[in-house]
Formats: structure tokens, sequence, C-alpha cells
């Protein structure tokens, strides 16, 4: 992580992230997966299931593979400067990302294809008489990273989507982008993370508190299909030598309506983020 704020790189990559959800007999769980330290976005840190948006993701091919037309995504995702075709790549694209980064098939018609590789499962949409499942998909949130990072240089417009996970698959990383892979109740991973066992990204952690006030992935997915999906890009600054970043709704952002539950604020302390307050703050 950069010790000072720092401008980030042009125009943000379109991204897709899955937050796979499913019920255990302790309450609701979420799957994390740790990237690869030679990864050069989040290496070592615990993330969800996501990547980039490729060519291949809105083509015609693609959309057609999907159980919804591009209109009705569109209209789900609640972007208006989005055209249907660009809106609908984004759910194959998380789709996509889900099936190569955790090995998780949410489709219906067709075998599994035979590989994780991003060539074989372009190769796989166009070829087979599939559905991909983007109705599996719930828009949860969307999220810019700011022009003034505290993280990263790169910068990304990711849409989060919810998807409960299948029982009959089994989730898990792909020892190649990822390594490692775990299934967590939201307020765990948060308490892992705040011992320093594990590193995680702001996104997740600020997701994860909002995770954490849901007891089983319904309530989650029924939250999220209530509402469209609010847009968060945190606004960074530096005061009195500490880095803060702020969410919608903090008196130094520039949006006052509050877009998250929970703090508007989290602060770099020893190099890893916090929020601005006790680890409670996030769920309480």
């Amino acid at each position: 992580m950069q010790d000072t704020l720092a401008p980030a790189n042009g125009t943000p990559r379109d991204a897709s992230t899955v937050v796979l959800l499913r019920d255990a007999r302790h309450g609701l769980e979420v799957f994390l997966m740790k990237r690869s330290g030679l990864s050069d976005t989040f290496g070592e840190a615990y993330v969800f299931p996501g990547g980039k948006m490729d060519a291949h993701d809105s083509s015609p091919a693609a959309l057609a593979a999907l159980d919804e037309p591009a209109t009705a995504l569109a209209q789900r995702l609640g972007e208006a400067d989005q055209s249907p075709e660009l809106a609908a790549g984004l759910y194959v694209a998380a789709l996509r990302e889900l099936y190569e980064e955790a090995g998780v098939l949410l489709a219906r018609g067709e075998r599994r294809p035979a590989s994780l590789q991003s060539a074989d499962w372009q190769a796989w949409v166009d070829a087979s008489a599939a559905q991909l499942a983007a109705s599996a998909l719930v828009p949860w949130s969307r999220w810019i990273t700011p022009r003034m990072a505290a993280l990263s240089k790169k910068r990304f417009d990711t849409r989060f989507f919810l998807a409960l996970a299948p029982s009959n698959q089994i989730a898990s990383h792909d020892n190649y982008e990822t390594t490692a892979s775990i299934w967590l109740p939201p307020v765990e991973a948060l308490q892992r993370y705040h011992r320093g066992e594990i590193e995680m990204a702001p996104p997740q952690i600020m997701s994860l508190g909002h995770l954490a006030r849901y007891t089983t992935a319904a309530e989650a997915l029924a939250a999220a299909r209530a509402q469209m999906p609010p847009c968060i890009c945190p606004e960074n600054f530096e005061e009195d030598g500490t880095v803060t970043l702020s969410y919608p709704g903090d008196p130094r952002h520039s949006v006052q309506a509050r877009a998250l539950p929970g703090p508007t604020r989290m602060v770099v302390r020893n190099k890893r983020f916090v929020p601005d307050g006790p680890l409670e703050s996030l769920w309480s």
C-alpha cells in the first residue's frame, strides 16, 4: 500500500465482482479468495471473485447466451449512461470471473466447460447451447477508484453483484490468480482483518460490514433487490499526516446522501485501513 496519496491512472476500467453467499449453521457466510502475491492489484489481499471486463463479454454471442435480455439487465443495473450491451456485458464478466477464479458456474442446459482459461470460456459460450444465469446475479453496489488513490494507481469501475452459491458446486481458488479461499461469516472476516491475520481492501471491508447486518443470504439478496445499486467513489484526503477515505454522507465528501450503512470514513493506521472508530461500527 502506498504511504501517501498519488494520482491514479486515467479512466477507470469496467470490472465485475461477485459476492458469493451461503447459509451455514451459524448464519450467513461469504466466500473470500486470497490474491497471489505476484498480482499487481491487491496482492495477498482477500477479495471476492472478480476482474476486468473483456471484449468478448459484450459480444453478440455472449449476450445471446444470457437468460435475460440486455435491456432488462441494464435497467436492473440502473446506469442510465450505459448502453444495454455494455451493461449486460458486465453480467457476463461477473459470471465468467466467478467460474474462472472460483470454479462456480451459474448456467443452465449444458455441462461445465473443461477448462478455467478465458479463451476456453469464450469458445464454450460461442459454441454451446447453455444459458448463462444472469438472473442469479443481483446488482448490489458500484465502486469507482478515486482519482487520488491511497491504495493503487490503477482505476476500476467495479460493479458488485450478490449471488447465492449453488448447493451442488464447491467454490475454490484456482492456484494461479488466487492461492487460498475460505468461507467466513462477515464479522469473523472483519475480526481476522483487525487482528492482522488477513489483508483486505476498503471495498471488501465496507461490504463485509454491510453484509454483517443480515442473518441469512435471503435477507441480503432481498435488500439488494429492493434498491438501486449505490455508486461509491471514495474521496481521499490527508490531514495532519493521516490519510483518510471518505464515503458519501461524510462531511468531507462531495455527495451528502449516504450510500452505505456504517462509518462514512476510514483512516490509514500502520499502513492498514481501519474505521474511524471502533471495529464494531462497521456492522452495528
